[in-house]
């Protein structure tokens, strides 16, 4: 069989979603790649932390306070788009181990979790921001996995060579007839793990030759996520939509727009962005 072939034959299948039972206790994907990402994410900015000569332990006090509203705010965000779905079994709402979480409001209520915190212990957002934002993306990187074994927030049909199966149960009504279809998961999991690669690079270059302005890695993330997420976004079939809006796309500019304009105002008027906490 010659190359070509092979490659043609390719393609991802997800083993389901369930890692394991033990007796009534079961273990899936999502819950444990999700564990990871804020394990892993938690000790990176601990490091980061350190080398920045910020108290490490501030950044393990306020990784409680983003996971106690990252995870509630992703879930809510995601049902507020499908109410009619959860309306009839408002039970199924607290049902997150079956997947159905948005990123997106888990960086909105993360970004107010983080606000609250800064101002409790007097201490810059924007700090705060930079530390976290490559352990943010790294997860994101991380937790995109759970779609994978989920079989969900898959692209459209196709027959490339890294073309993704899914199950009859789990295709949209209209793409009954297509067994194949786009890996979006795979796609947006490599173009995070590239933008923590941007971002790590930046900061560990800044500490042998300062050239960062404080709350600038964080636009940067901003930027380069929102990026690609639009794109990428274009390809899914199970987008929360608003009218014709996908909404991601449009808060996907929204952060490209306020990463654009937080550099501007740091490095073309050279000053400080706002913050929770005064100069004093």
């Amino acid at each position: 069989m010659d190359i070509p072939t092979l490659l043609l034959g390719f393609q991802f299948t997800s083993p389901g979603p369930i890692l394991f039972k033990l007796g009534p206790l079961t273990i899936r994907w999502y819950g444990l790649l999700i564990a990871m990402a804020v394990l892993i994410g938690f000790t990176l900015s601990q490091g980061l932390a350190k080398r920045r000569q910020v108290n490490p332990d501030l950044l393990a006090d306020l990784t409680l306070y983003l996971v106690l509203a990252a995870i509630p705010c992703a879930r809510l965000y995601y049902v507020a788009f499908h109410w009619p779905q959860y309306a009839a079994n408002p039970l199924d709402i607290f049902a997150i181990w079956q997947g159905g979480i948005a990123i997106h409001g888990a960086i909105i209520g993360g970004v107010i979790a983080a606000a609250i915190f800064a101002r409790v212990r007097k201490i810059s957002f924007w700090q705060l921001a930079d530390l976290v934002a490559p352990s943010l993306i790294l997860g994101q990187a991380i937790g995109r996995w759970g779609n994978f074994f989920n079989s969900e927030a898959f692209g459209r049909p196709t027959q490339l060579p890294w073309k993704l199966y899914i199950p009859p149960l789990a295709r949209p009504p209209q793409y009954l007839e297509f067994d194949y279809f786009h890996p979006t998961f795979l796609y947006e999991s490599l173009w995070d793990l590239g933008v923590f690669i941007l971002l790590l690079t930046l900061f560990l270059r800044d500490l042998r030759q300062p050239f960062l302005k404080t709350g600038s890695l964080f636009l940067l993330y901003a930027i380069a996520y929102s990026s690609g997420r639009i794109w990428i976004e274009a390809l899914r079939t199970d987008s929360l939509m608003l009218g014709p809006i996908r909404i991601a796309q449009l808060v996907s500019l929204l952060g490209i727009l306020f990463g654009v304009a937080g550099l501007v105002w740091l490095y073309g008027f050279k000053r400080r962005l706002p913050d929770v906490v005064g100069d004093d």
